[in-house]
């Protein structure tokens, strides 16, 4: 089993930024891609940005220009580093690494981190 750590969280007014980081205990074989989503009180958990294993991006389309994706496979640590916050951004967000070893998928997720953008 995968462990994913989060850290980076916290409160930060409109217009700051933050990094997030997800540390892995090991880097899986087979992974398809890993990155980051969120899920804000009362809505459903989204995507904000991942990295695919042929090393292409996506992001959700409300972060697109503002958030960074990136990776530091020797630390097997993936961050997302966070511009120009909105109040909207607020949520948990969550670590995840999703891929196949032979026949078998796995998904495995962090524990979250707190995002608040409040004045």
């Amino acid at each position: 089993q995968v462990q994913l750590v989060e850290s980076g969280g916290g409160l930060v007014q409109p217009g700051g930024s933050l990094r997030l980081s997800c540390v892995f205990s090991e880097r899986p074989s087979g992974i398809n891609a890993m990155g980051w989503y969120r899920e804000a009180p009362g809505k459903q958990r989204e995507l904000v940005a991942i990295i695919m294993s042929d090393e292409s991006t996506k992001y959700g389309d409300s972060v697109k220009g503002r958030f960074t994706v990136s990776r530091d496979d020797p630390k097997n640590t993936i961050y997302l580093q966070m511009n120009n916050l909105k109040r909207e951004d607020t949520a948990v967000y969550y670590c995840n690494v999703d891929g196949q070893i032979g026949w078998r998928p796995y998904d495995y997720w962090g524990q979250g981190t707190q995002v608040t953008v409040s004045s």
